[in-house]
């Protein structure tokens, strides 16, 4: 029953999609029901921007769905992955508190049982814990700042929200948005609260990675659009100012961690930390001209995190999906142990190289759009005669440009070391390609891909659409004038087709050229050069860590490597080694400064609080009548 019942989650995921097409479109509509939901019943709403998170998660489960069809061969977590599947749709949809978290905390807790997955490994326990730790003290931080905005409101409505906001006083509407802040960025993986991501993903099966990479945390990004463009606003600057620096520190860090990193499935999550800085750059900066008054360039900034946001949904889950197809091949995730799968795997090959060169933001493909949109959103920042906002969109504009760079070597590392070369191990050796359900989705992702690269002069009207409908103001960020897009003022323009045109002819170029000049059309084979050596084997490789090895020198001061050298030698001689084995390792430098301190606090604070719990009913009844004396004196 598994494959038929992921069949027709596929098919929910087709529809959903297009509903949330259709709320892109123009199309609203509302649904109360009270009897199914307490404080408020079941309220659905849809609006552009939550149709375009709709849409966003009904093609990426369609995608996943289908993948899992030849994926998963037995019937554990199908229940979960169901319920995570409508959970992920009724959050953008969802119009009050109570409607909202609800949905919330069943993605939640269906994603951490995918997570686990029926294993009782010490680290699928140890990712379940640690996701199941941040995700619910992010639901706390949401459910305080929800309760408290509806106490001062005297509702759980967002659209009373939305309306009250102006009246409410500036402490409170900062208290509130800090608290959904750190709820929003926790679930999207924001820097410091990412310890969580790198873990789960990897645990997980490869189609819900996919989904929790390209979908979920986009949910996190979702709600802080919600939160500060809508049922807070207006905010004060240091709301933009906080959400671009964090979303800078959290680009560059998740790109450095996801270069060193021999797991395959962890580099993608690392990466994803990276790109929701991207996105959060963008977003910081709407929120910056919109305090600023500058609608148009508010307007842009806010196009450009959508579109990465729709874009990395499409190139991740495929990535995800691709790294999937080599893990179930050969049966271990460590890039160590690939090589040479571009043979044995031609399939998944393509499909994961149209990913990488989507998320490296190379041209046609879509990655190289929204990073040139966010660009220029930043550059125009100038035209804001604030030094400090100034320096905040410098510092930005910098972040992004390091991050551009680190990605495509990254995925140069991912792609290379993964698929190139010659297998380093039996399990390489042996591997077979992804099933016709596997690849069917990794190609519709891979077309997806160069759909949104190419066809950025329909999609960027679209986006400007709802990011109206989000900022309240008609602006005009963008021209669209044939095959060709303008920004803000004329200051940049661009074509993606005329691009993409120019790329294919300087390819072919060369081959008519040679043609003309009568080169024989005769193929011959040789050896590949061997830089001297007679028989090439995988020892003469480079392998991940080689690849890293000269980012880790340049970036000491960050990853803080600490060597280590085990050696075997002959009992008779040490000049004789039998073995040896290095290492040079990045610190968690987040686990090591910020979370172990941390427990290491509450651990202490337990202790003395298991003091109190004495046994004694004579100091408990002390307890209480201290506690009543002090309710008494502070009344």
């Amino acid at each position: 029953m598994t494959a038929p019942l992921y069949a027709i989650v596929t098919g929910f995921g087709l529809v959903a999609g297009s509903v949330g097409i259709t709320g892109v479109l123009g199309l609203t509509w509302t649904l109360r029901v009270g009897a199914i939901v307490p404080l408020g019943g079941l309220a659905l709403e849809m609006d552009p921007l939550a149709g375009l998170f709709l849409a966003l998660v009904g093609f990426s489960v369609a995608a996943s769905s289908c993948y899992a069809v030849g994926y998963v061969t037995a019937r554990r977590g199908a229940g979960a992955y169901v319920a995570f599947a409508l959970a992920l749709g009724v959050v953008p949809l969802a119009a009050n508190a109570m409607t909202f978290l609800l949905a919330w905390e069943v993605m939640s807790l269906a994603s951490w049982a995918l997570v686990l997955d029926g294993r009782d490994d010490v680290p699928s326990r140890r990712a379940a814990w640690v996701y199941a730790v941040m995700t619910h003290a992010g639901l706390a931080c949401l459910l305080a700042g929800m309760l408290l905005l509806a106490s001062h409101t005297g509702t759980l409505h967002f659209a009373d929200w939305r309306a009250a906001s102006p009246t409410l006083p500036a402490g409170l509407r900062n208290a509130v948005w800090f608290l959904l802040a750190v709820g929003f960025a926790s679930k999207a993986g924001v820097i410091p609260l990412h310890v969580w991501l790198p873990l789960a993903h990897s645990a997980a099966p490869s189609h819900v990675s996919a989904l929790m990479s390209g979908v979920m945390i986009k949910l996190g990004v979702y709600g802080l659009l919600r939160a500060g463009l809508e049922w807070l606003a207006p905010g004060p600057a240091w709301w933009g100012g906080a959400l671009l620096i964090l979303g800078a520190l959290s680009a560059v860090v998740g790109i450095l961690y996801a270069l060193v990193d021999a797991d395959l499935k962890r580099l993608l999550a690392f990466s994803s930390i990276d790109n929701v800085g991207v996105i959060l750059i963008g977003v910081g900066g709407a929120l910056l001209f919109v305090r600023a008054e500058a609608e148009s360039l508010a307007a842009l900034a806010l196009i450009a995190a959508l579109y990465h946001t729709i874009n990395h949904a499409a190139f991740k889950t495929l990535l995800f999906l691709g790294a999937g197809a080599v893990v179930h091949a050969t049966r271990t995730r460590s890039m160590e142990a690939y090589g040479g799968l571009i043979k044995r795997m031609p399939w998944t090959a393509a499909c994961f190289l149209a990913g990488a060169v989507s998320i490296s933001a190379l041209p046609p493909l879509n990655g190289f759009v929204s990073e040139w949109l966010t660009f220029q959103a930043l550059l125009q920042s100038v035209r804001v005669a604030q030094p400090g906002v100034s320096l905040i969109f410098a510092l930005g504009t910098a972040a992004l440009a390091l991050t551009a760079g680190l990605t495509a070597a990254c995925f140069v590392k991912a792609f290379g070391i993964t698929f190139l070369a010659l297998p380093r191990s039996d399990a390489a050796e042996h591997a077979h390609d992804a099933t016709v359900s596997m690849r069917l989705a990794m190609a519709a992702l891979a077309v997806a891909c160069v759909a949104l690269g190419l066809g950025a002069t329909v999609i960027v009207p679209a986006l400007a659409n709802v990011a109206a409908s989000v900022l309240g103001a008609p602006s005009e960020p963008t021209h669209v004038a044939a095959l060709t897009f303008s920004v803000v003022g004329g200051f940049a323009s661009l074509s993606p087709v005329i691009v993409a045109a120019g790329l294919v002819a300087g390819l072919v170029a060369p081959v008519v050229f040679l043609v003309a000049a009568g080169s024989p059309r005769r193929a011959r084979a040789g050896e590949t050069w061997g830089c001297g050596r007679i028989v090439q084997t995988p020892r003469m490789e480079y392998t991940a860590g080689a690849f890293a090895d000269p980012f880790k020198r340049v970036f000491r001061f960050f990853y803080r490597p600490v060597k280590r050298i085990d050696l075997e030698v002959h009992p008779e001689s040490r000049f004789f080694v039998r073995r040896m084995e290095y290492a040079n390792p990045a610190r968690a430098l987040f686990d090591e400064w910020l979370y172990r301190p941390v427990l290491r606090g509450m651990r202490a604070l337990a202790g003395y609080a298991q003091a109190l719990q004495s046994g004694n009913a004579a100091a408990y009844l002390g307890y209480i009548l201290a506690a009543l004396l002090a309710l008494l004196v502070l009344r």
